[in-house]
């Protein structure tokens, strides 16, 4: 008999995960920046590290890199302390690292919620435009329900800034450091209780948080204290159909790390009408 279990024949795969590099916004702007530099190479380099001229026909690099650097995701523990230290928001979620979160957390049946309209709302420099409660009951009344264990995806647009050069500056550092600029459409508190309520364990945006840019920590403290998981640093979501398609994160395994870098993917049937891949 055939054996259809990884037949994907019907399907593309649409790669949802950013390019990090040194000249793409990849960091949080208040973290060790991403940093790659030869070690090993096919012939001698002018170089100020590494061995720089391989002893074989080969080479390699090394990478200093954030954890939320990228496509990433937060771990409980990146917000939630251990149950045992006496900190506000300690819970037994505090001790969940991201080498211990389940991997079926981070993947499922999903949704994607086009905000993207926010983006021109008149809020203050600096600020995040909220993405509400309503807005999700409003796309629910036209797309049909969330159902429970669903991940849903929030469409931003912002990953327009994700790019080099001076609209790079765009993507997190002006809003956040500068308040220079409006900041990315973020869910507020009662979006996110209300996609818990409704059993959504995972949620992913296009920009660089869920957390808005002028409070950033209450999303964070309400949702990774429930269980919840937060995929940041999407792209690639206009891409995708409102629903019907599975997404996938799978993160670099590290032991006691606070959430991950690592690549995000949709599964979708080739008969959805969505624009090819670059």
């Amino acid at each position: 008999m055939e054996n259809k279990l990884l037949d994907f024949t019907n399907f593309k795969i649409v790669d949802l995960s950013v390019t990090v590099s040194e000249s793409l916004p990849s960091y949080w702007p208040t973290h060790m920046p991403f940093s790659s530099r030869v070690w090993n190479y096919y012939v001698s380099l002018e170089e100020k590290q590494g061995h720089v001229l391989s002893s074989a026909p080969y080479q390699t690099r090394f990478w200093i890199i954030d954890e939320h650097c990228g496509t990433h995701f937060d771990a409980p523990t990146h917000f939630i302390p251990p149950d045992d230290s006496g900190l506000p928001w300690a819970n037994a979620l505090g001790s969940q690292t991201g080498d211990k979160v389940p991997l079926n957390e981070l993947m499922g049946s999903a949704v994607c919620i086009d905000v993207s309209s926010l983006i021109s709302s008149d809020v203050p420099l600096g600020e995040s435009p909220w993405i509400t409660a309503s807005h999700i009951q409003n796309w629910e009344s036209q797309h049909g329900v969330i159902n429970r264990g669903e991940v849903v995806l929030f469409h931003t647009g912002w990953a327009q800034y994700y790019v080099e050069g001076e609209d790079g500056e765009k993507y997190s550092r002006r809003p956040l450091i500068h308040q220079s600029t409006v900041a990315w459409p973020a869910p507020n508190l009662e979006a996110i209780l209300y996609l818990h309520e409704k059993g959504v364990r995972c949620i992913g945006i296009d920009a660089p948080s869920v957390g808005a840019a002028h409070d950033g920590a209450p999303a964070h403290q309400e949702g990774l204290s429930r269980g919840m998981r937060y995929v940041e640093n999407l792209t690639g979501l206009d891409k995708l159909p409102t629903r019907g398609f599975a997404f996938m994160f799978l993160p670099v395994k590290v032991k006691g790390s606070t959430g991950g870098p690592g690549r995000a993917i949709a599964i979708v049937k080739t008969t959805e009408e969505i624009a090819e891949v670059e």
